[in-house]
């Protein structure tokens, strides 16, 4: 996983714990998994800060029921960016994937924070250009690379290293819908760039878990 992505989530997590001496208007909110919390009415009035769980954020063309997700939120993530910038109101949906706790602040006191706190604006800089760079790596490989390159790029992502050894993070327990809803495709394409990836001994996969094997397989399929 990108390690400045990782720090800044980090750094904005421990700026969220000053908030409530700066804020009185904000609170702990908790949803549960399944439920469609963050609508376009709600993030027109709300920005967000999540401490814990994995909300998905996507698209549906209804005609053809494919859906897309555009943003997988998890701890240190925020939500949502472009409505606290323009004030646009934007017809999203969004999933909760894992029971979520987050912190819920009025758009009109973040932007405030973000015009006199000078460390917690160098930080939400951070943030936007991190996902700024998602989208457009996301627009890339949806042009040019197939899904079996698609779920290598999106394990390279989520992966880290602890402790000499990498570990998929955030996407590891994932049902194989949501996998191919990230990458533009259906679980049915998914199912069989994982098993693939099984027999070249790159993962290893359990009932509910997706295990990295060999890390390095990975960066040198990319590679090629």
């Amino acid at each position: 996983m990108d390690k400045k992505n990782v720090n800044a989530q980090s750094l904005v997590l421990s700026e969220l714990q000053q908030l409530p001496q700066r804020r009185k208007n904000q609170k702990k909110v908790f949803f549960k998994k399944g439920e469609d919390p963050l609508n376009s009415v709600d993030t027109s009035k709300y920005f967000y800060f999540i401490l814990s769980g994995k909300i998905k954020i996507f698209q549906i063309d209804f005609n053809s029921s494919k859906e897309q997700t555009l943003y997988l939120l998890s701890r240190g993530d925020m939500f949502d960016v472009v409505s606290l910038l323009d004030g646009t109101i934007r017809e999203q949906l969004s999933e909760v994937l894992e029971d979520a706790e987050l912190i819920q602040m009025p758009i009109k006191d973040v932007q405030e924070i973000i015009l006199l706190d000078n460390n917690f604006r160098q930080l939400f800089y951070s943030y936007i250009a991190s996902q700024l760079k998602s989208m457009e790596n996301l627009a890339v490989s949806l042009s040019f690379y197939d899904v079996y390159q698609r779920v290598l790029q999106l394990f390279t992502k989520f992966t880290y290293i602890k402790d000499g050894k990498p570990k998929l993070e955030i996407i590891d327990n994932l049902k194989h819908d949501d996998i191919a809803s990230m990458i533009g495709t259906v679980r049915k394409v998914v199912n069989r760039s994982l098993q693939k990836l099984k027999q070249d001994g790159i993962i290893e996969l359990s009932r509910k878990k997706i295990h990295i094997k060999n890390f390095k397989k990975i960066l040198d399929k990319l590679s090629i």
